[in-house]
């Protein structure tokens, strides 16, 4: 059995935020279920957004934010996050961020702010086209100098702990978790005053995304499965832009490109996204991939084109040095040749339900943020860089007010019983998770992508929960391993995902229903609480 303080789920930006902050009042555990530095935030390319430019106002990121969210966001959140961003930034440079174009004069400081779609103004700041590589090398380093900070990588989060291990019908407060450790392949306790889920996305619970092997899901299926609420599950967002090759894996182009000047195109070289939004190839992310998505559907294409062969070839190898790379690798030169484009699962918009100080909503003691979480921030569809904005101001919450929680907490942690496995055997073959996953992702990617109908949708659960039905019969007779805890969680966001996406009927941001086509005020102005 392990104690601490604190204890976070997740090594990005937002578990590492919380870390550095909560280590000056207690003792912090950081668990990640691969290195540390495996997290969306590393694969983060295009930046973080927050108001600097003197020709900016907190009132007009507010506005963008809720123009792309639909409807749906809430505006008080959405107020706290761009309101505080500034200094959450400062934070990170005070940490050791490198940002591009970084000065401090008289008191005023100023980047190298670039635009992404959805933004009216030039907000974006960047570490050129690695931002989040550059914020998760700062944030591991800082966190490797606070003596009250423990980092242990290979351990996946099995269960959290609650009342309901101890005998309890249902749980009702977090008091850590069982967590499997690869190395010495058993389950171990955890115990903490305050649990935080910074675990991220679900991005493979689809057969294409952008997000990383570690994403699938696991914190949401963990609360959900304790009692805590999720919401939102049906917004999904779709990068838009993402290399077409057999060798690329789904590697993400920027928004920033387009920012700079891009231009989606299609094979004719027609500027194919213009007629559905008067920003063009800069229109929000669920406009942007259902054009793309109705132009290879209407011409059955394969992919469309990203044209940047109109703008200065040595900007663009300078601000985009990782892109260019990339691409050469794969035979394409972007100053000399459009590059060929196809969207991708990308960003989950719903997930735990938390407060304004990221509390999670059925479970005292738990707190989420990042990813995993639904703050309301980013409505039926986020706002590009937001995101990295949102987990460092939420998780800097998290750790002011989880600090006066922690005062006030009395009395021992109850002891827990150790993980029973008895009755259950080590898997001689393990083809069956395999084919699950690669089922699951399937179901996903063909029956819930950009476009959804109720026939599709009901056909995709029905399937899920076959698959979701044999794999808990497999989970109780078979000794806990990573792949069939990731398989096991992404059958239950599916399901959550399909779930949320039947109950709302009208097309509203990263939901388009063709049964539905239409926004519905009336009825569906409000989040999809499960």
């Amino acid at each position: 059995m392990h104690k601490f303080d604190y204890l976070v789920l997740g090594s990005g930006i937002a578990g590492l935020t919380f870390a550095l902050k909560a280590c000056k009042n207690g003792t912090v555990c950081v668990l990640t279920k691969k290195e540390a530095a495996d997290s969306s935030t590393n694969n983060a390319q295009g930046g973080i957004a927050s108001v600097f430019d003197k020709s900016d106002s907190f009132d007009l990121h507010i506005k963008d934010t809720l123009d792309a969210g639909a409807g749906l966001c809430n505006e008080n959140r959405v107020r706290l996050m761009v309101e505080e961003g500034p200094d959450a930034i400062l934070d990170l440079v005070n940490w050791g961020a490198e940002f591009t174009g970084f000065a401090k004069e008289n008191g005023n400081v100023t980047f190298d702010l670039g635009r992404e779609g959805g933004h009216g103004k030039h907000r974006i700041i960047h570490a050129k086209d690695l931002t989040g590589r550059e914020i998760e090398r700062a944030l591991l380093s800082a966190a490797g100098n606070e003596k009250n900070i423990t980092l242990l990588t290979g351990y996946s989060c099995v269960e959290l702990l609650t009342e309901h291990h101890l005998g309890a019908e249902k749980g009702s407060t977090c008091y850590g978790v069982y967590a499997y450790s690869a190395q010495k392949r058993k389950v171990e306790i955890f115990n903490a005053a305050i649990t935080v889920l910074a675990t991220g996305g679900a991005g493979r619970v689809y057969k294409h995304t952008t997000n990383p092997d570690i994403a699938t899901g696991d914190g949401v299926a963990v609360a959900h499965r304790a009692g805590a609420q999720v919401a939102n599950m049906e917004f999904m967002q779709f990068h838009p832009t993402t290399l077409f090759h057999p060798r690329a894996g789904s590697f993400l182009i920027t928004e920033a490109l387009r920012g700079f000047g891009a231009v989606l195109k299609n094979e004719a070289g027609e500027d194919f996204v213009r007629p559905f939004h008067p920003m063009g190839s800069l229109a929000p992310r669920d406009i942007v991939a259902r054009a793309i998505d109705l132009e290879l559907k209407k011409k059955g294409l394969n992919y469309v084109y990203l044209d940047a062969t109109h703008l200065d070839k040595d900007a663009l190898r300078h601000k985009f040095p990782y892109i260019y790379a990339t691409c050469l690798e794969y035979g394409i030169n972007m100053t000399r040749e459009p590059i060929p484009v196809v969207p991708a699962a990308h960003y989950l918009c719903g997930g735990v339900v938390v407060d304004e100080w990221s509390r999670a909503s059925g479970l005292e003691r738990l707190y989420a943020c990042g990813e995993v979480s639904h703050t309301g921030v980013h409505g039926a569809n986020r706002l590009a860089s937001n995101s990295l904005l949102e987990a460092v101001v939420f998780g800097k919450r998290a750790a002011e007010d989880s600090a006066k929680r922690l005062k006030s907490i009395e009395g021992k942690v109850p002891v827990f019983p150790v993980w029973d496995d008895s009755g259950t055997d080590d898997p001689k073959l393990r083809i069956e998770l395999v084919h699950d996953r690669a089922e699951i992702q399937t179901i996903m990617w063909d029956y819930v992508g950009i476009v959804r109908s109720d026939l599709l949708l009901r056909r995709a659960m029905r399937r899920l929960e076959a698959i979701s039905q044999e794999l808990e019969e497999y989970y109780k007779k078979t000794k806990i391993n990573e792949e069939l805890l990731e398989v096991r969680n992404l059958a239950k966001v599916a399901r959550l995902v399909v779930k949320c996406a039947l109950s709302r009927h009208e097309s509203r941001g990263l939901n388009y229903n063709i049964d539905y086509p239409e926004k519905n005020d009336k009825d569906f102005c409000c989040d999809t609480v499960v």
